[in-house]
């Protein structure tokens, strides 16, 4: 289950307690983006939590920022898995200029993979588009989260650079996140169930 910065903001590590105690696994996406020693010492206090298996940093933080973090993290074997965001699925190149970014969402993002691997990180955080890219450049372990995740009929909402589950399943991610499609439709439980449908789907066509 995903807990954002709106959830944990509203509720705090009791809303982690409370779904650890429902039995799920826990994907911390709060993009710390700090200094090196404040956001270390906001991975320490992550670890604290129960049943955490994934926890976000943003890459632009740079590179000693996420050797912070990722030391922060510690070595044991069921640690939880570090991934450093790349560039958000709401941005596109216009936008990325106005905020100082250089070139293409994708090579950039590739870019920001490469340096969180260099950090140490288990994996980065991009949209669809970059996938293939990401893989080829920072090898097969790398973990790959994918956001922008959007079923053929759902709204775009606020993000750019998207696709289908399907898609980015054939495109190689280890992990999707589906937001919205699911928690802002009429029936939630049944687009639920028919986007992991699709997902079956993909994987099974992806391992024949």
């Amino acid at each position: 289950m995903k807990v954002g910065s709106q959830l944990f903001t509203a509720e705090g590590p009791q809303a982690v307690e409370r779904l650890a105690a429902l039995g799920h696994s826990i994907f911390l996406d709060l993009k710390y983006h700090d200094i090196p020693n404040t956001a270390a010492s906001a991975v320490r206090a992550a670890m604290e939590l129960p049943k955490l298996r994934l926890m976000t940093i943003h890459t632009s933080g740079g590179l000693a920022m996420m050797r912070a973090a990722r030391e922060a993290a510690g070595t044991k074997r069921n640690r939880p898995r570090l991934l450093g965001v790349t560039i958000l699925t709401s941005l596109d190149a216009e936008e990325m200029s106005r905020v100082g970014y250089e070139g293409s969402p994708a090579i950039r993002a590739v870019e920001l993979a490469k340096l969180a691997k260099q950090a140490g990180l288990d994996g980065a955080v991009a949209s669809i588009h970059e996938v293939h890219a990401i893989r080829e450049a920072c090898g097969p372990e790398f973990i790959i989260l994918v956001g922008g995740v959007r079923p053929a009929s759902a709204a775009v909402n606020d993000q750019s650079r998207i696709g289908t589950p399907a898609e980015a399943v054939e495109a190689g991610a280890d992990y999707l996140v589906v937001g919205r499609p699911i928690t802002a439709a009429a029936d939630p439980r049944s687009a639920a169930l028919a986007i992991t449908k699709e997902i079956r789907r993909a994987v099974a066509k992806r391992m024949s």
